[in-house]
């Protein structure tokens, strides 16, 4: 027993390293992840003493356990099982499939990262590009039933949408995204991830796929999880509120269990004085497609564009962005009240709502009528069709504010000169007069507020 063993340096090496990480895996990393799993647990708890909607526990539930729970739910193993006939493969492969797109969906949540990075990004983000204002915020939005499920659903304008509401309610509870293919980018895929959102496949039609993201969205539901939608599934290329798509509303009305909580759909409305994409997304309806460059590098490139911008003290905000909250809708209330609707009248329904709460912007005012004009206006003209707007408006929606002033007169200025800036318009004497070929930009401008005023006068 006290005999000497020789061996190789190289081999004693292997067996000193062989043994630590045994060490390490049978007793270290299990001490480890309890003492930050109890310091996460006591960081949650303090978290849901000041937020109005607790972070709910499947919010929280570890990420290989909610890709068991999905990957064994019974209707997607009736999915793997058709899958599997269907295209003639074993079982095993079409469950191996079902798995992958389980790992693509569920999110791995971080409250550390979400309300101590993610929310003090997204302020200083916001405020250092915009102007930002809070339009309309319904007072029974304060009374919500707290055993519901609360879903915001959002007209899309542009990515800036998450990082806005986001930041503007955080106060209230942590919102789960939808988000597209645009951002399973590393590093990026990681942190969206760790935010809560999960990803989808926007031009998937496999229908094991789709039921394992039904049953995903059923199961958040089910679990309380507060998330946000954009009913219209994608940015509007022509600025205007587009039509509806069922997708997840569908999937959020038609996989809550029998039993299952309440579901309140708040309505919520952007509005922007400058959305960064317009230009893509202009474009992308000239050519009647959907396909534009929006990929993280164009994205990187602006960023930096007005960094460096800023360190020649040559940086301003790009106008207002607002967002105003209406009020909320009942999915049982709906349910009763509307019984032969389907998911297609709840749809218009909440697109109805989100457009009568789409803040009124001095650039939207000012394209508007400009475009109304054919083009050419003189000054008084330009700020009287201003002032009239703003009278004839839906009183839900508080008038624009410029530098503390919300009169017709300083809101023309300012989206006069906001256009003029970007080459929109031309500023010649008294007369203001859309620039030759910049017609589509401005009209995509006067289109996010249009449907305001119809009830009022012909557009």
């Amino acid at each position: 027993m006290a005999q000497t063993v020789e061996m190789p340096l190289w081999a004693l090496i292997l067996l000193v390293a062989f043994a630590a990480v045994t060490f390490a895996s049978h007793f270290l990393f299990p001490s480890v992840r309890w003492f930050f799993r109890r310091r996460m647990e006591r960081a949650v708890a303090r978290l849901n003493a000041r937020l109005e909607r607790p972070i709910e526990p499947f919010k929280l539930a570890r990420r290989y356990d909610m890709i068991q729970r999905l990957i064994y739910d019974p209707e997607v193993s009736r999915a793997i099982a058709a899958h599997a006939s269907e295209e003639g493969i074993p079982e095993n492969v079409a469950f191996e499939r079902a798995r992958r797109y389980a790992r693509e969906i569920v999110p791995s949540f971080s409250a550390s990262l979400y309300f101590g990075f993610a929310i003090r990004v997204a302020r200083m983000l916001s405020r250092a590009l915009y102007r930002v204002r809070l339009g309309h915020f319904d007072d029974t939005l304060t009374g919500l039933d707290r055993d519901a499920t609360v879903v915001f659903v959002m007209n899309h304008r542009s990515n800036m949408d998450y990082v806005l509401v986001t930041w503007l309610a955080a106060e209230r509870s942590a919102l789960s995204y939808a988000v597209g293919e645009w951002a399973r980018v590393w590093p990026l895929s990681r942190m969206i991830r760790a935010m809560g959102a999960y990803f989808i496949r926007r031009r998937s039609r496999g229908a094991l796929y789709r039921r394992v993201l039904a049953r995903y969205v059923g199961l958040a539901t089910d679990g309380g999880v507060t998330q946000a939608v954009f009913p219209e599934g994608g940015l509007s290329l022509t600025g205007a509120l587009q039509p509806p798509k069922m997708g997840l509303l569908k999937y959020l009305v038609e996989e809550r269990s029998p039993d299952a909580r309440d579901v309140v759909f708040v309505p919520v409305a952007l509005n922007y004085d400058r959305v960064f994409e317009d230009r893509l997304l202009v474009a992308a309806d000239a050519a009647g497609g959907r396909r534009f460059p929006a990929r993280i590098s164009v994205i990187a490139r602006f960023v930096l564009w007005q960094v460096w911008l800023r360190l020649r003290g040559r940086y301003h905000r790009h106008g207002h962005a607002a967002v105003s909250f209406g009020a909320p809708q009942s999915l049982k209330a709906f349910e009763r009240d509307h019984p032969d609707a389907g998911v297609e009248g709840l749809a218009r329904a909440l697109m109805a709502r989100i457009g009568a709460e789409v803040p009124v912007l001095p650039v939207p005012l000012v394209a508007r009528a400009l475009i109304r004009a054919d083009g050419t206006l003189e000054r008084p003209a330009l700020e009287a069709a201003v002032a009239a707007m703003l009278d004839q408006g839906p009183r839900t929606v508080p008038p624009p504010e410029v530098d503390g002033e919300n009169d017709a007169a300083a809101v023309a200025r300012f989206g006069m000169r906001a256009l003029a800036g970007r080459g929109m318009v031309s500023l010649e004497g008294e007369r203001v007069e859309i620039v030759p070929g910049e017609r589509a930009m401005v009209r995509y401008y006067a289109a996010s507020i249009a449907h305001l005023f119809r009830a009022c006068s012909e557009d």
